[in-house]
């Protein structure tokens, strides 16, 4: 069961808890009245969803009260970390409509990272420890139990100092060593059982190279680096409420800038997975294309399945900043688009049928052809019209005609009139089968005076469907992407969460579009658009002058709920 978003607004009128501490910190004049946020991925993979909720808060927290937002990537382990997700995170950043004040990288910091290590050495509150890994998780007891003291915390000041430098040097091999902090072991806050915050690592960084084979642990480079800067509003998910203690020790200890860390609820969402270790996994695996798979959660997935920046500001905001977790259903997010997409986009026409009807107009000379006049959006009075040509063969789709039709079947059928989108009014005379009995023709005919915009034929028809002209239609690629999993909550399912992928995910059916919307995809203006009755569209970066592809961005309607709850139904 899916919740609304919670605590979103306050006494305050509309504030959310996060503005409402913003606004009591300008009003006491708390760090001069100035506003810097932050936004701080790490450079080891593609920004999601979840981070557009971050980026949104971040930049429009800044935007809202006259300040800046930093973007720093946290960039402290070489080890997973490569130069594509920088420049992909900063494209994802500009394409929903924020720019930063300052480009800033954790490794900007390292030499004065460490000098606080040091200061923390000497003032007796760090120790290098020789356990190993096993021995310290062990050494941290258990939620209820407390942690039992290291052998090696009582090093002296000299000794320990003397061990930092040379692993920083490069004298040991990776894991030989590690620096800790003394903070309290019988705490029952797991994050204050002397927690490591420098490791070794012999590998080469993106940016500083093989200039450190020590490297900051991300408790300790993420509040120093806050505090170097002097961010004012350090905004975190939930799930860092219990690395504050740490973060306002470590300021505390080395008396610096004290930035003040605040907890938001992350965004959880129906039918998606948003932990970055799983989604690489599905990339790695070949489950998807890539990151950038419009299947994904990923903001390049979603940008390049044709979602605008524009719907997904919307969605960050009407899901507004709660206190405490929650499930927002997709079905939101989906809805965003589509408001956006109604009103914004051309409503064109494509046949999507691996074989299409051809229906033959034997009234219509041969070789005659007409250009036909239609409106590209009927709720945009100033989007104009466009020439789509007409001729005596169209394909139409073969679900719009049916030979026994049942009772409220408006298209076409033995004997039955519809309207031809644009066009003309037609009669179905006779249907043309194979040897197996399949249709593979309709033969029409034409009423002349019932052309649209000029018909003076008096007949009133109920059902109106789409249509390319045979001799004018581009054969195309068209991908059906729905939910990327089939299970409501994956990240609540204790089934391997690659078991409860949607295998109807992704439908590649060939189409034939008018030639107009091909034009526009060479000419590079073709933006998104409606295939008429099908859904909204997008052209694909797969696309050839020779075989355009479009992804579907989503239905016209919200099919997925629609067919959930018959079988709700049938279950009852």
């Amino acid at each position: 069961m899916t919740e609304a978003p919670n605590e979103s607004s306050t006494d305050r009128g509309h504030l959310n808890f996060i503005e409402q501490i913003v606004e009591d910190d300008i009003a006491s004049g708390k760090h001069g009245g100035r506003v810097h946020t932050r936004f701080p991925p790490e450079p080891n993979g593609y920004l999601h969803i979840g981070h557009a909720k971050s980026i949104c808060l971040n930049f429009g927290l800044a935007d809202k009260y006259g300040g800046k937002t930093n973007l720093r990537f946290d960039d402290t382990n070489p080890v997973t970390e490569d130069t594509e997700y920088v420049d992909s995170i900063k494209n994802d950043v500009r394409w929903l409509g924020f720019d930063w004040e300052n480009e800033l990288y954790a490794s900007d910091y390292f030499e004065q990272l460490y000098q606080f290590a040091e200061a923390l050495i000497l003032k007796g509150l760090a120790y290098v420890d020789d356990s190993t890994s096993e021995e310290i998780a062990a050494q941290k007891g258990t939620p209820t139990e407390p942690g039992r003291l290291s052998i090696y915390r009582d090093r002296s000041v000299d000794e320990n100092l003397d061990f930092f430098r040379r692993m920083r040097a490069g004298e040991y091999p990776d894991g030989a060593k590690v620096l800790r902090v003394k903070v309290d072991m019988a705490s029952p806050n797991m994050q204050l059982r002397d927690p490591i915050i420098y490791r070794i690592k012999h590998a080469h960084h993106h940016r500083t190279g093989n200039t450190w084979c020590i490297y900051p642990m991300y408790d300790f480079a993420h509040g120093q680096s806050d505090s170097i800067e002097q961010i004012t509003h350090s905004l975190c998910t939930l799930e860092f409420v219990p690395h504050r203690p740490l973060y306002d020790w470590f300021i505390e200890q080395l008396n610096i800038f004290p930035s003040r860390q605040y907890e938001f609820a992350r965004l959880n969402l129906t039918y998606t997975v948003m932990s970055k270790r799983k989604l690489k996994k599905l990339v790695e695996e070949g489950h998807v294309t890539g990151w950038d798979d419009p299947r994904m959660p990923t903001i390049a997935g979603i940008r390049r399945r044709g979602y605008t920046p524009a719907s997904i500001r919307d969605f960050c905001d009407r899901i507004g900043v709660a206190r405490r977790d929650n499930l927002i259903d997709v079905g939101l997010l989906e809805f965003c688009i589509r408001e956006e997409l109604n009103k914004t986009t051309s409503r064109v026409m494509a046949v999507l049928d691996e074989k299409p009807l051809k229906l033959v107009i034997t009234n219509y000379d041969e070789g005659r052809e007409e250009i036909m006049r239609i409106e590209n959006n009927p709720e945009d009075a100033s989007s104009g019209e466009r020439d789509v040509p007409f001729s005596r063969e169209v394909y139409i789709e073969r679900d719009d005609f049916m030979e026994v039709p049942p009772k409220k079947f408006f298209r076409l059928f033995p004997g039955g009139m519809v309207r031809l989108k644009g066009a003309y009014i037609i009669k179905c005379d006779e249907v043309v089968k194979d040897e197996t009995g399949e249709i593979t023709e309709l033969r029409c005919s034409y009423i002349p005076e019932s052309r649209s915009g000029s018909d003076t034929s008096g007949i009133n028809v109920k059902g109106t469907i789409h249509w390319v002209s045979v001799p004018h239609a581009v054969e195309a690629e068209v991908r059906l992407y729905d939910r990327l999993f089939s299970v409501e909550n994956p990240a609540a399912d204790e089934r391997d969460f690659q078991e409860l992928l949607n295998p109807t995910s992704l439908e590649v059916v060939r189409a034939f579009v008018e030639p107009a919307l091909v034009d526009a995809s060479r000419s590079g203006s073709l933006t998104n658009v409606q295939f008429m009755r099908k859904g909204y569209f997008i052209l694909d970066a797969d696309s050839t002058p020779e075989r355009p592809v479009f992804n579907r961005t989503v239905t016209l309607k919200d099919a997925w709920a629609k067919e959930q709850n018959k079988g709700e139904v049938k279950k009852g």
